[in-house]
């Protein structure tokens, strides 16, 4: 592991039984939802995971998280390796690795209120007493630009994005390390979404944070991220530092990606060749052989469907799965 890494994650594998049988339950196949998935993530850097929907970015976000619990492969966080503890020992790790859930409309329980929420985990691991807890309650909803009175209301009284707000504050009340951002601002209004995301960079400025940030909107991310991997069909296609990965594409892939985003100047919109993608993406129960990405693939030949390209250094910190990259 890198000296300034706090997250490796190195060959994780996540597979779903698929179950058949009324009275005798039998397993029948697998969804290759996260196949493989390896990287580094530093202290202090937002890494974008980016794709199409169904591609595996919140299964692999979760499954780092152990929410979900790997097939196999490793998920080291400071050194220690999250995969191999037990229930037990996973416990007094989790507080320094927190979520922000997509949707902050079901991410928050109805019944209970604004400082019930954010206060739970706090109450979960005995962080002080209930005086204390209230105190700590309205510093953290004044940190996400809430009124500290706000507390005693519901969830339901709330904007979505007061709500994401809420769900922000939770996520932080045990000053986390990690944070995975799980497409947080993708429903949210547009006019709402730069102020979230703003405040995101402000509090990883201020409270040292790391964060994983999942979306699929390329543009944002490329304002928001030091380096983003690209993920098809569990797999990750392609990973650079974000100025490299949106000047100068490796992957056709990623290629493909880049020319749906619109540019804000007429003349060069007019100009540039959108790469189009013929057919769908292929079942993540049956995966196809080689490389994931060849039944799409403008430039696929016999090779990519007999080996399965590595993700291979192809630049100083450039790395791309693809024989012809």
């Amino acid at each position: 592991m890198a000296v300034d890494a706090l997250l490796r994650v190195e060959n994780l594998v996540k597979h779903f039984p698929i179950m058949a049988g009324t009275i005798v339950r039998r397993q029948v196949g697998q969804i290759h939802a996260v196949d493989g998935v390896s990287f580094d993530l530093h202290r202090g850097e937002t890494l974008g995971l980016v794709g199409e929907s169904g591609c595996g970015k919140s299964t692999t976000g979760r499954t780092i998280l152990q929410l979900y619990r790997p097939t196999s492969g490793s998920v080291y966080l400071d050194g220690v390796d999250l995969a191999r503890l037990n229930r037990k020992e996973l416990r007094p790790v989790r507080r320094t690795m927190q979520m922000i859930f997509q949707d902050p409309y079901a991410s928050l329980n109805p019944r209970l209120t604004v400082g019930e929420i954010v206060g739970d985990p706090l109450v979960v691991y005995r962080e002080g007493s209930r005086r204390q807890i209230q105190e700590e309650v309205r510093t953290l909803l004044e940190l996400v630009r809430l009124d500290p009175s706000y507390a005693n209301r519901y969830p339901h009284e709330f904007s979505g994005g007061q709500r994401q707000r809420i769900g922000i504050a939770r996520a932080l009340a045990l000053r986390p390390k990690l944070v995975v951002c799980d497409e947080p601002i993708s429903a949210l209004d547009v006019s709402i979404q730069a102020q979230i995301i703003n405040l995101l960079v402000e509090l990883q400025k201020q409270l040292h944070l790391t964060y994983l940030f999942i979306a699929h909107d390329l543009s944002m991310v490329r304002h928001v991220c030091d380096r983003v991997a690209v993920m098809y069909l569990g797999v990750i296609m392609e990973l650079a530092d974000s100025v490299g990965l949106y000047q100068d594409p490796l992957h056709p892939y990623t290629k493909a990606l880049l020319s749906s985003v619109p540019i804000p100047d007429p003349v060069v919109e007019e100009k540039r060749k959108r790469v189009i993608l013929s057919g769908e993406i292929p079942s993540p129960a049956h995966p196809p052989s080689g490389c994931r990405f060849r039944t799409r693939c403008p430039i696929a030949q016999p090779v990519c469907g007999e080996t399965t390209p590595p993700l291979r250094e192809l630049r100083p910190g450039h790395f791309a799965a693809c024989h012809f990259a």
